[in-house]
This record gives structure tokens, sequence and C-alpha cells, in this order.
């Protein structure tokens, strides 16, 4: 009798799970109606790119898109929407006037940008380029007293070649069907031969290139050059992918003065340099940096739970504000707070009465390593009992790509419950639950801790190849319907989770292999 009662357990479980998790029909189809027809995402991606600027940690440009979240949210109905600092962060940094032109052979405006906690130049300075083609003790020792005065240039080999690949794709049905039928936590495979290629590749490109060293540096600065001009791979196409140059330690000195340039206007430089024809350049660098608050904030807002017994449990949603100082953080991340802020207007615009609390958290210190987000989870979640009340969180952090599924992180019983919560949406292209594992954004926070945290799947678009921390990164490499169609596939997840019987289940622990020891 015991085993027929677990034997007819085991069978009927997928039929309660699929009877909870059937979404409301009609809820559902009142999220699309105002997610598609009545959508307000693109000016809340406006505000907190075009508006509010570059968003670096605990920087006036971060500020002001953190009060104008604080501002918007409030005027929807959400309740308690503040910034919560999560801890010491570091000096503000703020760029307030870059320019880099070639005077000598010829005038020609060029296409740079300062790195992050790097000095200014001290106002505007014309000077001699000098070509540093080595970085040993050796070669060091032949510039001594060479550097006074000059703008260094790094001398490499020429990396340009044309791509024929288009910048912008979407996730084939063989990619979404391989992710679908994946079998373990990891991330994708890759092609570990061209693995092997890259590898090679790169191993060459150092040898061949020439990097600031701390001796070089250190050289520079004792002697008095100016700046240091660079450039990467990437950096073609009027691309230039830039992130830090310096420390954010409110003790430590900014870096020396950095300009990343684009290929075509640095390599012109290097060849001109080599042939011994002078060239000069005039530099102008401003930086404003503070030391006043050195602590950073997350910004965060509720719409309170209903049910007497479940609002005291949680569901969250986010997105990390912060950016790099290239672009105005548009994809990187004003894409995934636009949408999170948006899939909550959307649920208090069709009038839902969640029964338990949702919280949305646009996190700071994402770009420096996971820090709002992890200093707010332990904090958070430091108790048993503040675990024991949390259902789920669920992220979006890779660029302006519409939904199309979401990745378990390994949590194989939540497997069902959104492969059911994607069905309404399958013709808006959202259709994949894979177990795999994704890394690099604030779920991971979660994750680690044990608790239900899922980013979802995004169609790439240009995200890897054109604006991830680079100056692309900007409100106009966003896609309208794609941010539309993301906001509705969350709310319906977020609300979902809200009014399930049960807590998300927590995954598994992974099983070891026959064998292991």
């Amino acid at each position: 009798m015991r085993k027929f009662s677990q034997l007819t357990l085991l069978v009927l479980l997928p039929v309660i799970t699929y009877a909870q998790d059937q979404p409301d029909a009609a809820v559902m189809q009142k999220i699309r109606e105002e997610g598609l027809q009545r959508s307000q995402v693109m000016n809340i991606a406006f505000q907190l790119t075009d508006v509010a600027g570059p968003r670096l940690t605990n920087s006036p440009g971060y500020k002001r898109a953190a009060d104008y979240a604080i501002r918007q949210m409030t005027s929807w109905g959400l309740q308690n929407a503040r910034t919560e600092a999560w801890g010491e962060f570091g000096k503000s940094w703020e760029l307030t006037r870059s320019y880099l032109a070639l005077t000598a052979p010829y005038y020609r405006p060029l296409i740079a940008f300062p790195p992050s906690w790097t000095s200014g130049t001290k106002g505007l300075k014309s000077a001699p380029a000098i070509l540093i083609t080595g970085s040993d003790s050796v070669y060091l020792a032949s510039l001594k007293g060479k550097l006074k005065g000059k703008i260094l240039v790094l001398d490499r080999e020429d990396p340009y070649q044309q791509s024929f690949k288009a910048d912008a794709v979407r996730f084939t049905d063989e990619q979404l069907a391989d992710m679908q039928s994946a079998t373990n936590r990891s991330a994708a495979p890759r092609d570990t031969a061209a693995q092997r290629r890259a590898a090679e590749q790169a191993r060459l490109q150092v040898r061949r290139n020439v990097f600031l060293t701390p001796s070089l540096r250190k050289m520079a600065e004792t002697e008095g050059a100016i700046a240091l001009l660079s450039t990467g791979n990437r950096n073609h196409d009027g691309t230039i992918f830039v992130a830090s140059g310096g420390l954010y330690d409110p003790k430590a000195a900014d870096g020396f003065p950095s300009m990343a340039m684009t290929i075509e206007d640095y390599m012109p430089l290097v060849r001109m340099l080599r042939a011994d024809i002078p060239v000069k350049l005039d530099i102008d660098i401003a930086i404003r940096t503070n030391t006043n608050d050195t602590k950073a904030y997350n910004v965060l807002a509720e719409m309170p739970g209903t049910d007497p017994q479940l609002q005291s449990e949680l569901v969250m949603l986010g997105g990390h504000l912060d950016s790099w100082h290239g672009g105005s953080g548009a994809t990187d991340n004003a894409a995934g707070c636009a949408v999170m802020m948006e899939a909550l207007r959307i649920l208090k615009a069709i009038g839902v009465q969640p029964r338990r609390t949702i919280r949305i958290a646009l996190w700071s210190g994402e770009e420096q390593g996971l820090l709002g987000s992890g200093a707010y989870t332990k904090k958070e979640f430091a108790t048993a009992d503040a675990k024991s009340k949390f259902s789920g969180y669920f992220n979006l952090d890779n660029g302006t790509g519409k939904v199309r599924g979401i990745y378990l992180q390994g949590n194989e019983a939540c497997n069902p419950i959104f492969t059911e919560w994607l069905k309404p949406f399958a013709d808006l292209g959202a259709t994949t639950v894979t177990i795999r594992n994704t890394g690099g954004t604030d779920h991971q926070s979660f994750d680690a801790l044990g608790l239900p945290g899922f980013q979802f799947i995004q169609d790439p678009i240009e995200y890897n190849t054109r604006t991830h921390h680079s100056n692309m990164d900007t409100y106009d490499h966003l896609v309208e319907d794609d941010l539309k169609q993301a906001a509705v596939v969350i709310a319906a997840f977020v609300y979902n989770t809200a009014q399930r019987d049960e807590k998300l289940p927590r995954k598994q622990a992974a099983q070891p292999s026959l064998g292991s020891r």
C-alpha cells in the first residue's frame, strides 16, 4: 500500500504542478496589451541614458539616474522608493573635458576616450609624440631623460582585419534547441579548436605589442611625460572599448593620464613614428573626483503583497544601474533597468494585487564585481528565516535583445514551472528553458546563497560585438520592440511568482558522478 501511494504521488505530482502553474489567461492578456500597446520603456531608457548620462558607480550620473528612478516609480504608486547604501565603495570620478587631435604633420581630430579613475592633463597640452617599442629594463634605461613633455605611443602590429560577419545577430532555432536539450549545468560548450586558435593568436599578439608596465608608468611619471595613448584589437570602426585605468580607492592616486583610441586613428601615429616623421598632438583631459561620500547606493522600491499569509514573502527583479563611461550605458544596462521598471509599471497599470511583496532593485557596483547585489544579499538574507521568506529573483543584463527564454542555473525543479509560464508568449519568441548556467551579472549574488536567481536568455543583437563597454553603448542601439517584449514576459514571470501557492523551489546540489571519491 505504501509503495502504491508513493507511485501514485509521483504520477500525480506533474499534474499538480501543471495545475498550479497554469498562468491566469486574462491577466496574461492584460499584461500583453499594456506592455505592447502603451509601453513607456523607451522613455524610461531615454531618461536613464541621454538625460542622466554615463553612470559610473558613485558618480553624479549615477545619482541623476537614481533620483529619476525614485521619482518615476513613486509616481506609478510603488512604495518606499529609495536609495540604500550597501557599504564603502570609493571616490567618485567624472570626465568633464576630453580632446585629442593630431596637429603635425597636419591637423586631424582623433577619436579617443580616457579610462576611468585616471588623471587629467591640467589643461591643454601641445606636445610631440614618442614611440615606445619595448618595456624591458635595458630598453627603459635607454629612454632615460627622453620622456619629459612627451606623449607616449605604444608600438604594436597593425591589428585591423576586415570582418565579413554581421554585428547584430539573433539566436537561431538550432541554437535555442541546443540550449533546450542541454543536460548539464555548465555554460554552452565552445569550439575548442577555435579556442586554441584564438589563444595562440593572443599569445602572439602579446609578444608583438608593447604594454604599459609598472616600470614604464613609474618612469613616465618620474620624468614628467604628459600622457599615454593606446588601442586594442577591438577598437575599430569608430568604436572604443574602454573601462577602468586606475583605482577607485579614495586613498589611491588617480591613474596616469591616458586615452584609448580607435585603431584607425592610432595606427597612423605608429607608422609615422616608425618612419621618423615628427608627430605632434594636442591633448586636454579634465577630471572631477570626489571623496566626500565614498559609500555606494542601490535603488529599491516595492509593490506590497496583499495576502496575509504570503505578504511577508519576497519576489525580486532587477538589473544594474551603474555603467562604464564611454557611452551612456544603454545596453549595459539601462536596457535591463528600463525593462524591470516597465514590468512593474505594467502590473500597477492593470491593477493586479500580488499575493507576495514584489521588490525591484537597481544595483550599483556591478561593473566592479557584483558589489551592490553581493553586499545587499549577504545583509538581507543573512539568516535562515530571511532566506525562507524569499521566493525568487529575476535579472536582465545582456543587452537590448528580446527574451528568448530563461537559464535555470541548474534548478531543474523550476523547468516545468517556467515552461508553463512561457507558453502564452511563444508567439513573441520566448520558448526556451535551459538547465545551463550563465554568469557575469547580479543573479549570481542570489545563486551563491542558494536562493533562486535567474537571468533571461536574450538575443545577442550587437552586445558583444559593438556596444558592451564601448562608446557605442547609446540609446540609438536599443531595439524598441525587443524591450517591449522583454518587459511583458518579465512582468508575467514576476506576477506568476508572486501568485504561486508555494515559493519557487530551490535547486538540488549536483550529485557526484559514479566512481567519484
